[in-house]
């Protein structure tokens, strides 16, 4: 069954469901910046819109853009700026 979550004042809301094979997350963030922490290996593929990133370990933002995925280790901290409403899908584990 899936489950809703807001998050940041309610700018960014994920909807956590079961893939056939992984645990996986699908929402939307409004413009703004965020920091994130990870449980667990995560990558992230936007749907739509972008998302500028500043991975753990790195100085540099990097932007991706719809179809473009990124991946980050467990326990983990990351920045993400948004600059127009974009959706995501979050794929867990490896």
């Amino acid at each position: 069954m899936p489950s809703v979550n807001q998050y940041f004042d309610d700018k960014v809301t994920s909807i956590a469901f079961q893939t056939s094979t992984k645990p996986a997350t699908v929402g939307v963030m409004s413009i703004g910046e965020y920091e994130f922490g990870t449980s667990e290996f995560e990558t992230m593929t936007v749907v739509s819109g972008a998302l500028t990133v500043k991975l753990p370990e790195s100085d540099e933002w990097q932007t991706f853009n719809a179809s473009q995925s990124f991946t980050i280790e467990a326990q983990k901290k990351f920045n993400v700026k948004v600059e127009v409403e974009s959706a995501y899908l979050c794929v867990y584990g490896q």
